[in-house]
Formats: C-alpha cells, structure tokens, sequence
C-alpha cells in the first residue's frame, strides 16, 4: 500500500513560486473556453489612436486578472473549509480564461504586459493570504468587494473602447458576466460585508494599478 507523500512547506513555496511564474508571464491553465470575439470580422481597422487606447485598457485588465489570481490563490492557501478552498481554485481557473484572453488581445494589438505585475501579483497574494487566515467570511467578502470594484471598471472600460474595437468589447463583456458570477457565489458562501474603510483603501489601490498599468 502506497503512503500519500505530505507535501513540506519547501514543497508549497516551489508550487506557489511556480504559479506565479506561470501567472505573470507564462500560460497558465484554462477551462479551455471559446475565446469571445474571435469570430469577429471587424468591418473599420482600428486608427492609431483607437489601437493604442484599446492597448492601454487591455493592459488595465490583464494587470487586473494578475491581481485576481494572486488574491485567489493566497486565499486558498490559507482558507480553512475545504469548500472555500475549492471554490477559490475554481474562481482561479476561470480567471485564468481572462488572463489569457486579455494577453491574446494586447499580442494582436502591437502591445504589451504590464512590466509591474510582478508587483500587483506579490502584493495581491499577501492580501489574500491574509485574508484566508482572519477567516472563511471575511476572505469571502473580500471577494465580493473585488469583484463589485472589477465590475466598476469593466464598465468604465466598455464605455471608454472605441466603438470600432469590437473583439476587445467581446472579451470584456464575459469578462463582466464571469466577474458578477463569482460576486453572488462569494455571498451565497457567506461572504461578509467589508467595512468602509477597507473598501476605501482597495479603491485606491485599485485606482493607483489602474493608472499606471495604462501605460507601463
């Protein structure tokens, strides 16, 4: 009979280390979706100017799933229920789709990643972590929160895109849907409401990511 090896903590930190990697940039795994709007025929060329902003927006968001994934998977490393954690896993992997997606769409459009992931992902994994350790509610209601503010900003974005940029307003659009489904289900779990100040605080931090990641 076989013993299951039980994985040391030099174990854990090579795994994480290598989802980093993998995160910020590399392919990571995916549900394997249809890639939305990669269908499209876009019937007017994107000007310089419209080409640049959509680059500059699609940064915001990929920057913005490197955050997501860190915050989920430093939360299901330090989530105590096994279901928490499992869901944390899912919700990854399907963020994982928008990182992709978002990589995809700056490759087609001349561009570049973030060169400050590196960052986002780092200081969003902390987050989470500790946010799994205070407990399952709060860690959840963090979700929640990240979620709303994500939504926020998609439809920002959405309104900003060139109306011309149609495969990029595809991708953002089940990037919204995807987002407000992980919202309900981080409630419907049992997420707590954040207080105010710590809403406050992620604004800005998201603010400050949103700003910079536009152009670097």
């Amino acid at each position: 009979m076989f013993k299951v090896r039980q994985l040391s903590l030099i174990d854990h930190v090579i795994i994480e280390l290598d989802k980093a990697i993998t995160t910020v940039v590399g392919k990571p795994e995916t549900t394997q979706r249809h890639v939305p709007g990669n269908e499209i025929e876009e019937a007017t060329a994107l000007s310089t100017a419209e080409q640049r902003h959509s680059a500059g927006l699609m940064r915001v968001n990929h920057s913005g799933e490197v955050s997501a994934q860190a915050l989920y998977q430093g939360q299901a490393l330090t989530a105590k229920l096994p279901e928490v954690r499992q869901a944390m896993e899912q919700a990854a992997l399907e963020e994982n789709d928008h990182l992709v997606w978002c990589a995809e769409r700056l490759s087609s459009l001349s561009s570049h990643r973030s060169v400050l992931n590196p960052v986002w992902y780092i200081g969003s994994f902390a987050i989470g972590a500790v946010a799994g350790k205070i407990g399952d509610k709060w860690s959840l209601g963090f979700v929640a929160e990240t979620e709303k503010q994500v939504v926020n900003h998609l439809d920002e974005h959405l309104a900003k895109l060139s109306a011309n940029d149609l495969k990029s307003r595809a991708v953002l659009e089940q990037m919204r849907e995807d987002e407000l489904h992980h919202r309900t289900t981080a409630l419907e779990a049992g997420g707590a409401e954040l207080p105010r100040p710590v809403k406050t605080m992620m604004s800005i931090t998201s603010k400050v990511m949103t700003k910079t990641s536009y152009w670097i």
